[in-house]
């Protein structure tokens, strides 16, 4: 199998798409300068305790409080507090563990008003990033991961990962670790780490623990709601998680992702550094990989398969319905032959819709009604095998009486939701038509606007394309008229994705200038 991750740094974001024989299989977008992410670590604040919800509201600096349930303290809750404590107030002086008094877990099934009192301090770790309304939700299990191992202190278990493909090589790990770990840190060792020796677990252990000093460092001078640990950025923790020998390719059109991920991969997989390459291509990267295709044809509200049977994927208020259709009727095929066929090629490709989505929360699929118990198994094991590969956790359960199958997967950002219905460029989707300038005057008018804000910039502007081909034709082009007027030349660049009457203005950095 051919796997790629194909990189798209545009603006203030970028897109990570990961490809499977050309196939899209997950999409992951990342706003820059996005403050709160899952994994980052920070000294929070009680800012008050809710005992009808057994949890507290925590202080981190965002806008609203962030969720801190009973839990989600973590059965070493108060050995987190005691060392937060103690380092804020200069009585802990070391960030090593060795000689730190583990006091007692925390009763399972205790309250958050035992525990936590308004104003304690509290190292927390972001474990769902802010969702619409809703704060970031948080953690007190701190864990900082790595290439082969997870590490968290005030523990001394270690754990193997279950996808390691033998109990020898299990055990091998388990003694490996346990002979080179950092006493009261427990350890994780993941999948990653089959095969390989004993030093590049160690590397990877120290690394880990030089993480754990900058926290320690940060924290005795620590000013209210300070980040003290920022988790890699959306690339880079993908790299981290998923890298392995099945990749083919890793390509990026921005030049400074590029060296990063370069510096990056020498790092973790140095072997890894030739699948690595810059696109310098004329075409969006996404356009010259067929991802911008997939992308608009995968995300709509219908979803055609091959067979010619489609799904129906929409998100109420509670959960996620999914709704199988037969379409038309498979050749030479008796009802239920039909049905599982179809049941089956909509398994595997609701598992991958969810992935491309990241479809959270409750899951609802209305699959084709089938009479035979051994086919509906069958349905059941294979779509089980189809969600093997999802990182995410979920549960599935087996088909209701009704047909139908219910699913839990775990969602740790907000679902993936773009727009693929074009919205109508004379009224802008208000459904109402008003008189307005054409497009050129107004792009004109506000030319003179940017200019006289950036009289020695270079100016580049991105319209439609039949925006495009109105300015630069004829002699004299209104281009060419521009030229004349401000004696600069004024790039005019193309995009299929901008509606008639929208268009973006750009410096010489490609940094957008905002008319608002």
């Amino acid at each position: 199998m051919d796997k790629d991750l194909i990189i798209n740094s545009a603006g203030d974001a970028v897109d990570i798409a990961i490809m499977e024989d050309r196939k899209l299989v997950e999409l992951h977008r990342e706003k820059l300068g996005n403050g709160f992410n899952v994994g980052d670590i920070y000294l929070g604040f009680v800012k008050k305790t809710m005992p009808g919800l057994n949890a507290a509201f925590v202080e981190i600096g965002h806008t609203k409080d962030a969720f801190l349930h009973y839990t989600d303290c973590g059965p070493k809750l108060s050995s987190i507090t005691k060392y937060t404590s103690g380092v804020t107030r200069g009585r802990i002086n070391s960030s090593r563990l060795d000689n730190f008094d583990i006091p007692h877990d925390i009763d399972k099934r205790g309250s958050i008003e035992q525990v936590l009192k308004k104003g304690d301090p509290l190292l927390v770790q972001v474990l769902k990033e802010p969702i619409s309304t809703k704060g970031p939700r948080l953690s007190c299990e701190i864990t900082i991961p790595g290439r082969y191992v997870v590490i968290s202190p005030y523990k001394n278990i270690i754990a193997v990962s279950k996808k390691v493909s033998t109990e020898q090589e299990r055990t091998r790990l388990k003694n490996l670790v346990e002979s080179i770990k950092p006493r009261n840190f427990g350890v994780i060792v993941r999948t990653a780490a089959e095969g390989k020796k004993v030093a590049d677990i160690h590397e990877d252990i120290l690394a880990l623990t030089d993480k754990w000093d900058q926290i320690f460092d940060k924290l005795q001078h620590a000013k209210r709601h300070q980040l003290l640990l920022k988790e890699l950025d959306k690339t880079e923790t993908i790299l981290r998680d998923i890298l392995n020998d099945s990749f083919n390719k890793i390509i990026v059109d921005d030049k400074p992702t590029f060296n990063n991920l370069k510096d990056y991969l020498r790092t973790i997989a140095r072997d890894q550094q030739k699948i690595l390459s810059h696109y310098n291509g004329k075409k969006p990267i996404f356009d010259h990989f067929g991802i911008t295709k997939q992308i608009k044809s995968s995300f709509g509200k219908s979803y055609t398969m091959k067979s010619g049977a489609y799904l129906i994927i929409e998100h109420t208020e509670a959960m996620h319905v999914i709704d199988v259709n037969s379409g038309p009727k498979m050749k030479n095929l008796d009802q239920e032959s039909a049905a599982l066929a179809v049941n089956l090629e909509a398994a595997e490709e609701i598992a991958r819709q969810m992935k491309l989505r990241d479809l959270g929360g409750i899951i609802i699929i209305d699959f084709i009604d089938m009479r035979h118990p051994e086919n509906k198994a069958k349905l059941v094991k294979a779509f089980r095998k189809s969600m093997s590969s999802d990182r995410a956790q979920h549960t599935i359960l087996p088909l209701t009486k009704f047909g139908l199958m219910q699913i839990t997967r775990q969602r740790t950002r907000p679902e993936l939701n773009i727009i693929t219905a074009e919205v109508c460029p004379s009224c802008n989707g208000t459904g109402k038509v008003t008189p307005s300038l054409l497009v050129t005057d107004e792009i004109e008018r506000n030319l003179d606007m940017v200019h006289g804000a950036h009289p020695k910039s270079k100016l580049n502007i991105t319209v439609h394309p039949y925006v495009k081909s109105h300015l630069t034709k004829g002699w004299p082009s209104l281009r060419m008229k521009w030229y004349t007027r401000y004696n600069k030349w004024i790039n005019i660049k193309a995009d299929p994705n901008l509606t008639l009457n929208n268009y973006k203005f750009f410096d010489q950095n490609n940094d957008e200038i905002r008319l608002d």
